[in-house]
């Protein structure tokens, strides 16, 4: 079986690693994607496992079209109902790079339209389409003449790992803080301290990492369990192989803000992912936080854009710097920013 995972940029070769480390053959790394292969087992385990994916997708078909009636040809030639059944909605997400077609939506009608026709003339019934909540996510990919369709077996992006109850404005998306957390080189080994912590997902991600507990722990459901291939019973053996991998840590992890709004919402996220006793959470200025040991790594992601007025980004910078040097010697810090000027 063939797949492709995707990610954001800059977290291929992160991704891949997982990948490897879990047994996937062939691993490649592409443009915000790893494609690799391997069997249904590895797929229910990258899903569920797997920190640094955004989704993963079972590529079912690859064929060449010149004209839209090739597609409709091969998309209606494909045996959709070893997928899913009429009873089931289904929805086409097109990406399209192609001259063949005017605009992207319509080479995903095209599909639409050879996928509910081939079930009327097989079974007597169309299935519906559902743009909000569908069984079945189609992705349909399209590079000028050559077209792959895939499944999506995450459903809900993997990102929304499930124990978010509380959100600060512009939340860290969890699969960028985890890959971070492993391109920062930081181990549980290590002390952390994210002292601008907003809603918490840093020291969160990190403390599940220090704890081996993978993040589809908290999930309610996957986009393979729709499948009329789905098997209950090698799912249930990948979650007993990776839940029997989460240990103890004495690591010692951090968190802090400034603002007790956030810290309180930080606690209740916290308190979601069951992880109280390995978090220490504290409604504090920067500048006035004091050092937890004689070296251990900081990790922040410093307001920005709508969180802070731009005249005070200086200021607020100048801070940083001047805390980290005369507070924080000896310690490895990663600053998450795209203000390069103030940087």
């Amino acid at each position: 079986m063939r797949f492709i995972a995707k990610t954001l940029f800059g977290l291929e070769s992160v991704l891949a690693d997982e990948l490897a480390f879990i047994g996937a053959r062939n691993v490649r790394p592409a443009n915000r994607a790893v494609t690799f292969e391997g069997d249904q087992y590895l797929l229910y385990k990258a899903n569920y496992s797997v920190r640094t994916a955004i989704a993963f997708l079972w590529q079912i078909d690859e064929f060449n079209i010149k004209t839209s009636e090739d597609l409709y040809r091969a998309g209606s030639a494909i045996r959709w109902e070893d997928f899913f059944t009429p009873a089931q909605t289904f929805s086409v997400v097109p990406v399209v790079n192609s001259p063949i077609f005017r605009h992207t939506g319509y080479a995903g009608l095209v599909l639409k339209d050879a996928i509910a026709d081939r079930f009327r003339n097989s079974t007597g019934r169309r299935p519906s389409v559902s743009t909000s909540d569908p069984d079945i996510v189609i992705n349909l990919h399209v590079d000028r003449g050559r077209v792959n369709v895939s499944l999506d077996s995450s459903g809900i992006p993997l990102f929304k790992r499930g124990y978010r109850k509380e959100s600060t404005l512009a939340p860290l998306n969890e699969v960028l803080a985890a890959g971070i957390l492993k391109l920062s080189r930081w181990d549980s080994g290590f002390s952390l301290l994210d002292p601008m912590c907003g809603s918490g997902t840093i020291p969160i991600e990190a403390a599940l990492m220090a704890l081996k507990i993978p993040p589809g722990r908290f999930r309610q459901s996957y986009g393979f369990q729709s499948w009329t291939n789905y098997d209950r019973g090698k799912f249930e053996a990948v979650k007993k192989e990776c839940n029997a991998l989460v240990t103890e840590s004495k690591t010692e992890i951090f968190a802090s803000d400034i603002s007790a709004e956030a810290t309180a919402k930080t606690m209740t996220n916290i308190r979601h992912a069951g992880l109280s006793d390995y978090i220490s959470v504290e409604t504090v200025d920067f500048r006035d936080r004091k050092a937890f040991s004689d070296n251990g790594f900081i990790i922040m992601n410093p307001p920005y854009g709508q969180r802070i007025k731009e005249t005070d980004l200086s200021g607020l910078y100048n801070m940083i710097g001047s805390t980290l040097k005369h507070r924080f010697p000896g310690y490895t810090v990663l600053i998450i920013t795209s203000e390069k000027e103030a940087l």
